[in-house]
């Protein structure tokens, strides 16, 4: 029975059109992948559904729900309809919950909202964080967003889109930043949810194995038309428009790395350790600590591209941090080149030089006060001498153009820039140095498949003309495959299995790799094939 139905809804912002004539349909207890590349109108559409369009929005079309015109309902009506026949799962948890409430609470607001009384509200709080994974004992409802993990979060999120069983879900994008395991918890969860409760469900993705992993039916969207439509497996083995052709493309487009040569080792970490302290149980209880890194060794050769992989709270950004000096350690010793990165307790500015790092959100990592040339040429201040004004813009411009971009981009500000523009941007500050080494920690999580293919390429032509090694720090298992030659696996603070790329994926040796292997989703064969 058809819950959902989209007929030739166009969206435009302040004149600019967003969607145009998008169809679409959602049966009960079906899940349906909305996917396509940044900007094809995925996230408008769900919004347009949830009546959330934006400031100086205008839609046209119909979309109905259960019979009524969600287009047509006054404000009153569409909030009495979110959460108790519609809800939504948005893209970021942490800035979707309330921090200065609990997650009990958060929960049980969307019930009192609805008419639900206080003893009410909080005993079907309760009962869906449970439902949801967050068992009582172990994550009470007195607990707070900034003491969840990130798979916790999301959970929390998914509770309150369900408290009221609704019975559309829209999910934006609910799996983005988790490593594979906490991923596939998710997804299963939100499978048994659309079964149990008989909803329909929108899936919103850029991830095509996600796609082919849970959804039923998929709409491929592009410049806000979709452009494709059918069931899943029938898309996956016989596409026909040439944009969904270039997305599974880039979804399993394989990087030439150029050969290391060199076997100098550059980064060497030796038996680190690294523990934080932990609150008493008791004013009189002995001091207690936890241990996040747990005599820790591993080598990067000169020229090398090594990942490291593993669950959330696995230890590996405590670990990058301590590479690149951000942290103290209690013990071992950490080199670049054979110099110490942190000596007298502070980094030397030459090592911090020739060690650079590319964060996972680029937007963030950047003051949107300044143009490109001032962010690009930030890393400066490590080089003695200083080189002057002109000296400057000349290196920005060549960095620039390194990475893909025009010399005058350097006169722009960074909200002018798409998400993977701005990667790139991060890239050309990270190589301003000349570094030997640069982290990237979660560098391409959150672009989508043709963005993603094209950073990679770039990183694999530097490294073949700059010579430069990196860490590579992802919990995206198919990402790490294309961009390493030797793969660490960390679990519990601790390497449990290291080796060349191809053997650990292909032939894994310790039982947790083989776990994170199989919770990974994956492209249809059949598909990885065209």
């Amino acid at each position: 029975m058809t819950l959902l139905s989209v007929r030739d809804l166009s969206v435009s912002i302040r004149g600019a059109p967003i969607l145009n004539a998008v169809s679409l349909e959602v049966a009960t207890g079906e899940i349906v992948a909305l996917t396509g590349e940044s900007g094809s109108g995925k996230s408008m559409t769900g919004l347009s559904v949830m009546g959330l369009l934006p400031e100086g929005a205008e839609a046209a079309g119909r979309i109905e729900l259960g019979g009524q015109d969600m287009l047509a309902l006054p404000e009153r009506d569409l909030c009495a309809m979110r959460g108790n026949d519609v809800g939504m799962i948005f893209q970021e948890p942490m800035t979707a919950l309330n921090p200065l409430m609990t997650i009990g609470d958060q929960v049980a607001e969307v019930v009192r909202v609805h008419g639900g009384g206080r003893a009410e509200a909080r005993a079907r709080a309760v009962e869906t964080l449970g439902r949801v994974g967050l068992d009582p004992v172990a994550v009470p409802a007195s607990r707070y967003p900034h003491e969840l993990s990130g798979g916790q979060r999301q959970r929390v999120v998914i509770a309150i889109a369900v408290v009221l069983r609704p019975r559309l879900l829209i999910a934006d994008e609910p799996t983005t930043a988790l490593d594979v395991t906490t991923q596939a918890r998710i997804l299963d969860l939100l499978k048994g949810l659309v079964a149990e409760f008989g909803m329909g469900a929108i899936l919103i993705t850029h991830d095509l194995a996600v796609v082919a992993e849970v959804a039923d039916r998929v709409a491929v969207m592009k410049a806000g038309k979709i452009v494709e439509t059918g069931d899943v497996p029938a898309i996956f083995t016989g596409m026909r428009h040439d944009y969904t052709k270039a997305l599974l493309a880039a979804s399993s487009h394989r990087v030439a790395l150029p050969p290391v040569t060199a076997d100098a080792p550059l980064l060497e970490v030796r038996d680190v350790v690294k523990e934080y302290g932990l609150p008493r149980p008791t004013a009189f209880a002995a001091p207690r600590t936890f241990r996040a890194v747990d005599r820790v060794s591993l080598t990067v050769r000169a020229g090398e591209r090594v990942g490291l992989v593993g669950e959330s709270g696995c230890g590996k950004s405590t670990l990058t941090r301590a590479i690149l000096g951000l942290e103290t350690i209690q013990d071992g010793t950490i080199t670049l080149g054979g110099r110490p990165v942190v000596a007298g307790g502070r980094v030397d500015p030459a090592i911090r030089r020739r060690m650079q790092v590319v964060f996972q959100d680029p937007y963030g990592s950047f003051d949107p006060r300044h143009r490109v040339a001032r962010l690009v040429a930030e890393p400066f201040h490590l080089v003695r001498p200083q080189p002057d004004r002109r000296a400057r813009r000349r290196a920005v411009e060549a960095v620039l153009t390194d990475v893909g971009l025009r010399p005058q981009d350097a006169d722009r500000y960074i909200h002018q820039f798409s998400g993977g523009q701005r990667q790139r941007i991060a890239i050309a500050r990270a190589l301003i140095t000349g570094p030997d080494l640069i982290v990237f920690d979660e560098a391409v999580s959150a672009l989508d498949v043709s963005v993603q293919a094209q950073i990679l390429d770039l990183l694999a032509d530097l490294s073949g003309r700059k010579g430069m090694a990196w860490l590579f720090i992802s919990h995206d298992l198919s990402v790490v495959r294309k961009v390493t030659d030797r793969i660490l696996v960390m679990k519990d603070g601790r390497i449990v299995e290291e080796g060349e790329t191809g053997r650990v994926m292909g032939a894994p040796s310790h039982g947790y790799t083989r776990a994170l292997l199989a919770a990974a989703p994956t492209l249809p064969r059949t598909c990885r094939e065209v």
